[in-house]
């Protein structure tokens, strides 16, 4: 019992800067980590709901919703992932060999396209939470998105190759038993089906982009980098997120 509450623990100390108690990594806890990554965003989402269902009842403008909604992410998890995105960005906008990729990668300085892409990102993210559009089962169904795309984040770590035999990922992967991607699995079904239950729709809407995005994720991580890292499984995890959510705009809009 103790490693699963210092796995939970360690989980929430390293994927948030959300206040835990403080636990040792010691590795039984370490093999526990990804069982609980998805509870990350689980919460997260939970935060954003809450968030966006205030200002609806405080009728605040479009503009100031849509911005602490692209912040408040940002503050639960204290931006892990969308580092991992400016990095894998600026490896992707060398268009060189797969070790000059992944020697970008392991730099930690910021490149111009890293900067670029973050700005970009930020601002569309904005854009979309400008135009969406609050309902209390629908919003609960994109913000089930955000354990989605840690499960399969998650999941993408424990079974694809690794890049490096070193590194977060591959840490993360070599102290996890077998019965972890079984668990995110069933973490990833879950939110589906919760996802469809709550709101067909935009819940279908939602799964679909995550699905595409996750195929292409796949795609790029093992022909171009020969594997998964830490940094590639977190700018997966960013694209999921605004596909999920230009996913619920669109059904929002349109439909």
């Amino acid at each position: 019992m103790k490693r699963l509450w210092d796995g939970l623990w360690i989980a929430f100390s390293m994927y948030s800067r959300i206040p835990v108690p403080q636990a040792a990594w010691t590795p039984e806890g370490m093999r526990e980590v990804f069982c609980f990554f998805p509870l990350v965003g689980l919460v997260t989402g939970g935060v954003l709901w809450s968030w966006l269902w205030l200002a609806q009842r405080l009728g605040l403008t479009a503009a100031l919703t849509a911005a602490a909604a692209t912040a408040l992410p940002l503050l639960c998890t204290g931006g892990i992932h969308l580092d991992g995105f400016c990095d894998t960005v600026d490896a992707l906008s060398s268009h060189g060999d797969r070790e000059k990729k992944l020697a970008i990668l392991k730099d930690s300085h910021v490149g111009a396209f890293a900067v670029m892409g973050c700005g970009l990102y930020l601002l569309l993210t904005f854009g979309l939470w400008s135009e969406y559009r609050f309902s209390p089962r629908g919003t609960a169904a994109l913000a089930l998105g955000w354990a989605l795309s840690r499960s399969l984040s998650g999941l993408s770590v424990v079974t694809f190759s690794k890049a490096r035999r070193e590194g977060t990922a591959a840490t993360f992967a070599q102290a996890s038993p077998r019965h972890v991607a079984a668990v995110l699995a069933v973490w990833a079904a879950a939110c589906a089906g919760g996802m469809l239950w709550l709101a067909p729709a935009v819940g279908g809407a939602c799964l679909g982009a995550a699905v595409l995005v996750f195929c292409y994720y796949r795609h790029v991580a093992l022909g171009q980098f020969g594997g998964v890292t830490g940094d590639l499984a977190g700018w997966f995890l960013q694209l999921c997120e605004g596909g999920m959510l230009l996913a619920a705009v669109c059904v929002e809009v349109f439909g």
